[in-house]
């Protein structure tokens, strides 16, 4: 159903002229019940003027005494009799003038990295025709000698987005996935993937900080901190007594 121009307006107007329910206003004007309940409290909606639907159209006077009426009847709006306006129809998309010379080189380019891509596709997309397109890849285009071919987000024909979506749309119907080709690196040579780490050797080398292996059985642990032992003294000579001892052995 369709709604008043000026809701509140027109709320604060049945409130004030007419014996209609809060839900028969509620439900014509797109408001909550409770919403027109504070501006029959003067709490919403102080001061302002309240406008006519009768007079302006949307509600006609018989339709208005049926509902007031009958409280659970429903107000229904009155056909508008001035002309309403067409929703435009999608057509062709706009290209500025300053960037119509630059689609043959979007066009290019879109023919040569996806040639899935259909005739139409590309006509949406950039704004072309599709004779344009045929003289592109024919090479029979008035000004091939000069076409390079560009990328058309990067032309502003088009957004990213867009072309996502129809590329999308076009390896779908085609069944195909591209896989992304190689960008070259600032020296103009292709950029490799990174080489593989070579095979570490399968012999674990020791390591230097381990601690030393444990001393076997049959030799006792040394102790760092045990005192060295004293050398041992020789024993020290006998000493002969004197005077001799006779012990009756030699003759006088």
């Amino acid at each position: 159903m369709a709604r008043p121009l000026m809701p509140k307006a027109t709320a604060v107007w049945l409130v004030e002229n007419t014996a209609l329910t809060f839900r028969q206003i509620a439900e014509f004007c797109g408001l909550h019940e409770l919403e027109v309940q504070a501006i029959a409290d003067d709490e919403v909606a102080v001061g302002m003027q309240g406008l006519d639907p009768v007079q302006a159209g949307e509600l006609s006077q018989e339709e208005l005494e049926r509902c007031e009426g009958d409280p659970t009847a429903t107000l229904k709006a009155a056909k508008p009799t001035l002309p309403q306006p067409k929703a435009k129809t999608k057509g062709a998309r706009y290209t500025p003038v300053a960037k119509r010379q630059d689609r043959p080189d979007a066009i290019a380019w879109l023919l040569k990295n996806y040639p899935e891509m259909s005739d139409g596709q590309i006509s949406k997309l950039i704004g072309t025709t599709k004779p344009t397109i045929t003289s592109v890849r024919d090479r029979s285009h008035w000004n091939t000698a000069n076409i390079k071919p560009q990328n058309p987000v990067g032309l502003g024909l088009c957004s990213s987005d867009d072309l996502e979506k129809v590329i999308a749309v076009a390896r779908a119907r085609a069944g195909t996935v591209h896989a992304p080709a190689a960008q070259p690196s600032g020296d103009g040579v292709q950029s490799m993937a990174p080489a593989a780490p070579p095979a570490m050797d399968t012999d674990t080398p020791a390591d230097p900080f381990a601690p030393p292996a444990p001393p076997s059985d049959s030799e006792p642990p040394v102790d760092p901190f045990a005192q060295p032992a004293p050398a041992s003294e020789p024993a020290p000579a006998p000493t002969p007594s004197w005077p001799p001892v006779d012990n009756g052995s030699e003759t006088h």
